[in-house]
């Protein structure tokens, strides 16, 4: 039963329709894009093992870390086994952590969780975000942003689905916890059902993507489409690099410090939300933004975040990666400098300012697998994009310290104004130059670097 998860057994039949494909990337990504939801239940946790934010903000820290390191350990045996036994495994992982992280909410074990959502469930997610990257790039050779971004704007409308559906699944396991209520938490017994079912739930739909993912047959192309029009492109190659010599590359290198840097500005944003939006409206220690709006914000980012993964990444394919980096880097630097000096004059103003902000963070995860695409071809795309995001394990950590580092010098929460943020601010716009920089200095990848790879091209 287990051969049917090897890759000569996903080879799609002549005829098959590859966009059948992004549902099958959607159904994982969506699963895996619940760790952005983890604040719905953190006061609960909090209160349920009677310990300190810090301490149950660790979880989400060690399962981005570990999103970084397994996908860059594991990319090559993605890469080796295919989509489908790499899909199997992220559900595996990332149901399991929820079912360990159960237990040890029952027994009131931390560490458990930690553990089971942290570290388990971290390896499903980093393995679950690469799975279907190269194979969509591969069944997509003339439009790879569109391709990518369908399905990584699943990762940043995950939580969409999460947030609502936890606080729902929550007032029915404990008839005492009010949705509507931010103050409200939910006891443990509740808290254990809740894992469990979003353990077994996301394990029965990450299903649906094992079953339906498939790779194309060597030399497929699609109907109507030339490779040698790829040749006319600048920056976009079409030979193949190896993971092994990808990371020799200056190139790659590069595009590490890119990534690192518009994810770290990002995540200044999006970890202080909803603070951040009541601090900027505070007037005489009151704020002016309910904790309801607030919550709201939150929303809106989300649908900035996840709406830019997938305008942004197929508008690269239009006017190449390079330039909608470009964008990202230099249009933050502006953004930001805004957000800074005018962001607290008007409410409309700073969502929009921020939104926008939160446009080209999901853009910059989205577009990112078609550029390492267009400079390394698709030979081992898929373990080159694991090992770049151990930038984003890198910005998980730095993002959240930089922008607390600052406000914890400035005053206590529940105090603090927009003067309080601008330190912070202005920093991110420091990082998003140097990697608007980094971005102007990208080459082309050396021939010395190219493997020796020969294929016969054949019409679907």
């Amino acid at each position: 039963m287990l051969s049917a998860l090897d890759r000569e057994h996903t080879v799609a039949p002549p005829g098959y329709s590859r966009w059948l494909i992004p549902p099958a990337a959607l159904a994982v990504h969506l699963c895996i894009g619940q760790v952005y939801a983890t604040s719905v239940y953190k006061n609960s946790l909090v209160q349920h093992f009677d310990t300190s934010q810090t301490a149950i903000g660790v979880i989400f820290s060690i399962a981005i870390v570990m999103l970084g390191l397994s996908a860059a350990v594991g990319g090559t045996w993605v890469e080796a086994n295919g989509p489908r036994k790499a899909m199997f495994v992220s559900a595996a992982f990332w149901a399991s952590g929820f079912l360990v992280g159960a237990l040890g909410i029952a027994t009131t074990q931390l560490w458990l969780l930690y553990l089971g959502y942290g570290v388990l469930g971290g390896i499903g997610l980093g393995i679950g975000y690469i799975s279907p990257v190269s194979t969509l790039i591969k069944w997509f050779p003339d439009r790879p942003g569109l391709a990518t971004g369908l399905a990584i704007m699943g990762f940043g409308g995950g939580a969409l689905i999460a947030g609502p559906l936890s606080r729902q699944l929550m007032s029915l396991y404990d008839s005492g916890y009010d949705p509507n209520v931010a103050t409200s938490v939910a006891d443990g017994s509740a808290l254990t059902a809740l894992f469990l079912t979003l353990g077994i739930g996301y394990f029965v739909i990450m299903m649906f993507g094992v079953v339906n993912i498939r790779v194309p047959r060597d030399g497929w192309k699609p109907d109507g489409w030339d490779p040698a029009s790829v040749r006319e492109k600048p920056l976009v190659t079409t030979a193949q690099v190896s993971a092994a010599n990808a990371i020799r590359t200056r190139a790659f290198w590069l595009l590490w410090i890119v990534l690192f840097c518009n994810v770290t500005a990002g995540i200044g944003i999006l970890e202080q939300a909803s603070p951040m939006i009541q601090d900027f409206f505070r007037d005489g220690g009151t704020s002016s933004v309910a904790v309801s709006a607030a919550a709201g914000f939150v929303g809106v980012l989300s649908l900035f975040n996840m709406a830019g993964r997938f305008a942004w990444s197929s508008t690269s394919d239009l006017i190449g990666r390079k330039p909608i980096y470009m964008l990202y880097l230099g249009g933050g630097i502006v953004l930001y400098t805004l957000l800074a000096l005018v962001g607290p004059t008007a409410t409309p103003l700073f969502v929009l300012l921020a939104g926008l902000i939160l446009s080209f963070y999901g853009g910059g995860f989205a577009t990112i697998p078609a550029y390492l695409r267009d400079l390394f071809g698709t030979y081992q795309v898929g373990a080159i994009h694991g090992r770049l995001l151990t930038a984003w394990s890198a910005a998980g950590v730095a993002g959240p310290l930089i922008i607390n580092g600052f406000l914890d010098a400035q005053g206590k929460p529940g105090t603090l104004t927009a003067d309080a943020y601008r330190p912070a601010l202005f920093t991110m716009v420091a990082l998003l130059a140097i990697g608007f920089v980094a971005n102007l200095l990208v080459r082309p990848v050396p021939a010395k670097y190219h493997e020796e790879v020969r294929e016969e091209v054949t019409t679907a």
